[in-house]
Formats: structure tokens, sequence, C-alpha cells
């Protein structure tokens, strides 16, 4: 009998916690599996989200430069381990997984942590001022994914925990879905995802809520005076 490699070596925990599902969430969105069993890439244009996935595993990752078709420089973290490669495939990502992710074997008690990574990796926040009516401000709680199955069960879930049921449209090209909540119910999923002012996340979209938030107080607070 021929002689056996090496066992591969646990580089990341896999015991679950809520900074291992965060960085669940940004591999969903932002990462990919590569088809040899063993690369794992990260790319964003935020060197925030590569410090924050490398905080979550507990591994300090080298941080690499990557320019896309339209030459335009992102970052990246790249990392080869059979073992952390097979823990996602168990939990039901893939390679070439943008079209075709569904659901995600993600612990009940930490799904809103991989929520968040899911929302700082590919999601958008925005608010505006609706000249329709005077002083009306509005804001809008997206997620994005090019599979519709996944878009699906995001939608599902939210529903079953937190009683909201958002739109799913299509974006300009029809390129990807969107899974959109209005002001009153994207209130509730932002309370869940920012439970507590230490999670990790994104801080250019946490303070782009904050600010979104303040105003609504403020436009509360008026109503309540006059």
């Amino acid at each position: 009998m021929g002689k056996r490699g090496p066992e591969p070596k646990r580089i990341i925990n896999e015991t679950w916690n809520g900074n291992l599902a965060y960085a669940i969430g940004l591999i969903a969105t932002d990462g990919c599996l590569s088809s040899d069993g063993l690369l794992v890439d990260l790319t964003s244009k935020d060197r925030e989200q590569l410090l924050n996935f490398s905080k979550c595993v507990g591994v300090n990752f080298k941080i690499g430069n990557k320019w896309n078709l339209k030459g335009d420089e992102c970052l990246r973290i790249q990392f080869k381990n059979r073992i952390f490669y097979d823990f996602l495939l168990s939990i039901g990502l893939t390679p070439k997984k943008s079209l075709t992710m569904g659901k995600l074997k993600i612990p009940s008690k930490y799904f809103f942590d991989f929520l968040r990574g899911c929302f700082d990796g590919d999601g958008c926040f925005y608010s505006y001022w609706d000249p329709r009516w005077r002083s009306s401000h509005m804001f809008y709680l997206e997620f994005v994914s090019a599979s519709k199955k996944h878009i699906d069960w995001l939608r599902e879930e939210l529903e079953s925990r937190v009683g909201v049921f958002g739109h799913i449209g299509k974006d300009g090209r029809g390129r990807t879905f969107q899974l959109k909540y209005g002001k009153k119910e994207a209130m509730e999923v932002i309370k869940k995802m920012y439970y507590n002012q230490k999670v990790v996340c994104l801080s250019r979209k946490k303070l782009k809520i904050q600010r979104a938030l303040e105003i609504e107080k403020k436009q509360q607070r008026k109503y309540l005076t006059k």
C-alpha cells in the first residue's frame, strides 16, 4: 500500500458562534469557492470587511490586491484549507454558487449574525425625503443575490422569525434579485441584526442606518409635539 498523505490541518474553528455566522454571511455574498476543493476567496473594496472576516475566524490573513474586468482595484483574502472548505460545502455553499445557492444550514441562534454578514457583503440601505408628502422621510433595507432560491429562503426566514414580508424585485439590468423592506419592516430587521453595540459589522453601513434612524426619531418627536 502507498503512503498516506499528511492529514489536513485545521486553521479555523468551525464551532458555531455569532462571529463565525457573520463570516459565513460574508462568504455567501462576497466569497467564492474554487473547484479544486481547497481554495476560499473573499473579495471586497472595503479593507474593514476583510479585517472583520479575519477577526471573526481568528486568523490574521494577508490582504492582497485584485483587479476586476473593468480594471477597478479590489482587495481580497485567499487561503487553502480542505477542512474549512468541506465545512462550507456541508452547510450548502458550492463552487459557482451565485446562481444556484439556496437554503444554508445556519443555526437558528445565529441567523441574524449571518444575515448581517449578508447585508454587509451584498446588501444596501438608502433613505430619502419623499416629495409627495411634506416632511416624509423614507428608507429601505435591501438584500441582493443572483439566486432566486436564496432570496426566497431569506424572505421565508424573516417572515417566520420577525413577521415581515418584504418585496422581491430585480435590478435594472435584470441580473440580480432584490429583497426590500420598507421603513416599518426594515426597523424590525435592523433591531435583530444589530442586537447590541458590539456586534462585528461594516461601520459605514451601520453609520448610514444610524443617521436615518436619528432623522426618524426627530420626525416622530415633531409629530408628537404638534
